[in-house]
């Protein structure tokens, strides 16, 4: 018996598999064991190392960077859906002097370091006396950069649509912008949600690249609060609270994702097929 990619395993497979996969776990497990009593051992457990977090003053920091953070992801993410859009739609026009332009403008953001974008804006306005802060240029580096590819999910998610279905909405009469709008989006948006739901997240944590350019982000504050000489220098324990906070926000991300899927799933399975009305002949 076997599968469409490969044989299904039998009885001696799966058993070599299932002690694969113990021994993987035990390895697994004796790392985790191993990173954690060394840090038990260099004192990065100790109550000194963990008493800032106790205090209002700094409970107060955390969230600063906290909504400085989201308030750039934020900003951020509706820039470059808007940036991909616009571009997706340029890289699959009929007109080359528009589809040109747009792929050289994806292409070369989409090559370019995300920190050296930063650079730019912001050693760029200093030189330059702009008038850039760190916030917009974490934000219009993550805007450029994330946007090229969400640009291309956008296109391949467009065209991966069935041939069929864009050559039965020409045949109804409709315009490319009507068969792009009303046919092959909506069919798209169910495949590329995963993939854009994963960028996000990676452009949430990209915000952390801000305190490299002295944005009050969540790193750029972790920072300053594992300085402290009075609690022991605790560089370890605020980028454990720090990555429990990541954690938490791309969990509620891709619960999101799973939520939105879930509901156009049912939403296309309780959709009443279209009402079709008998002529009725004449006696």
């Amino acid at each position: 018996m076997s599968a469409v990619l490969y044989d299904v395993p039998g009885p001696r497979a799966k058993a070599r598999n299932r002690i694969l996969n113990v021994i993987v776990l035990l390895a697994v497990a004796g790392v985790i064991t191993w990173v954690v009593l060394r840090l038990n051992d260099n004192g990065q457990f100790q109550g000194r190392r963990w008493a800032q977090f106790q205090y209002a003053a700094i409970q107060r920091e955390l969230l600063t960077g906290l909504v400085n953070t989201l308030r750039a992801a934020g900003l951020a993410t509706v820039l470059a859906m808007l940036f991909g859009a616009v571009f997706a739609a340029g890289r699959i026009s009929d007109h080359k002097w528009v589809r040109m332009p747009a792929t050289l403008v994806v292409e070369l953001f989409r090559a370019i370091p995300l920190l050296i974008l930063m650079f730019f804006f912001y050693y760029g306005s200093l030189e330059f006396q702009l008038g850039l802060t760190p916030f917009h240029a974490v934000v219009f580096g993550l805007t450029l950069y994330n946007g090229s590819v969400l640009a291309e999910i956008f296109r391949a998610g467009i065209t991966a649509v069935p041939k069929g279905q864009r050559e039965a909405a020409y045949a109804t009469g409709l315009r490319k912008n009507q068969v792009v709008r009303l046919v092959l989006l909506p069919q798209a948006i169910r495949s590329m949600l995963p993939a854009i739901v994963s960028q996000l997240v990676v452009l949430l944590k990209d915000t952390a690249l801000g305190f490299i350019i002295t944005y009050n982000e969540l790193l750029y504050v972790a920072k300053q609060m594992g300085g402290r000489l009075e609690f022991g220098f605790p560089y370890i324990p605020t980028y454990f609270v720090v990555a429990v906070i990541y954690i938490g926000l791309c969990s509620l991300l891709s619960m999101l994702a799973k939520y939105l899927e879930g509901r156009s799933r049912r939403s296309r399975k309780t959709t009443a097929p279209p009402v079709q009305i008998e002529e009725s002949t004449a006696a």
